[in-house]
């Protein structure tokens, strides 16, 4: 983690915001299971030595600083939208929806939003999206991990009640393995029903 990560939290400083939050999901492209956020406020000019976008990092030091995050930043929230209201809303509307959850769990609440990606979230909070702003935002890039560590936990508990699945691995993206699974089994109520590779097997 360099200096420059902190420069929408320090330019938000800069406009009269004290209590900056960034958020961030896992789970935009699986074929199972849900969409998770989680939005993290750290304290100023914390220093955590590696936090990263979790797509670059290991999954042993994503698991590391997952804790670390939770132990040092001001306040963590996670927010969850499962597959069949992804079904619903599509999944796009979800992990909005699943972020604005998050953001709803914070305390204190913030004052500032900064969101991985060109969207904004249903809130009346001051907000930023951030295109690809887990690599760039200190606080996404700790959000990113939070959700990411949370849902591969959730699909390793998932592996145990559908082992034949594969879900420990490959986390429900649609692998080779995944798809050839599906065909041989059908789906599961975590499947993404409206998602091309599951709906031709419903």
């Amino acid at each position: 983690m360099t200096a420059d990560m902190w420069v929408f939290e320090n330019a938000a400083r800069q406009e009269g915001f004290s209590t900056i939050a960034g958020i961030d999901e896992a789970g935009l492209g699986p074929l199972a299971d849900p969409v998770v956020s989680a939005a993290v406020i750290l304290p100023a000019a914390l220093q955590i030595a590696g936090v990263d976008d979790s797509k670059r990092l290991t999954p042993k030091k994503r698991a590391a600083l997952f804790g670390e995050i939770y132990r040092r930043a001001i306040s963590v929230g996670v927010g969850v939208v499962g597959p069949g209201r992804i079904d619903e809303i599509n999944i796009l509307q979800a992990s909005l929806k699943s972020m604005a959850m998050a953001v709803a769990c914070l305390n204190p609440r913030p004052d500032c939003l900064l969101i991985d990606g060109i969207f904004k979230i249903e809130s009346d909070i001051s907000q930023t999206p951030i295109p690809k702003g887990d690599a760039r935002s200190v606080s996404i890039a700790a959000a990113s991990i939070i959700a990411k560590v949370t849902r591969d936990n959730m699909m390793v508990q998932y592996h145990r009640q559908y082992p034949q699945y594969g879900f420990a691995q490959h986390k429900g993206y649609p692998t080779k393995a995944h798809k050839i699974a599906i065909r041989e089994h059908g789906c599961t109520p975590i499947h993404r029903r409206s998602f091309k590779g599951v709906r031709e097997y419903v």
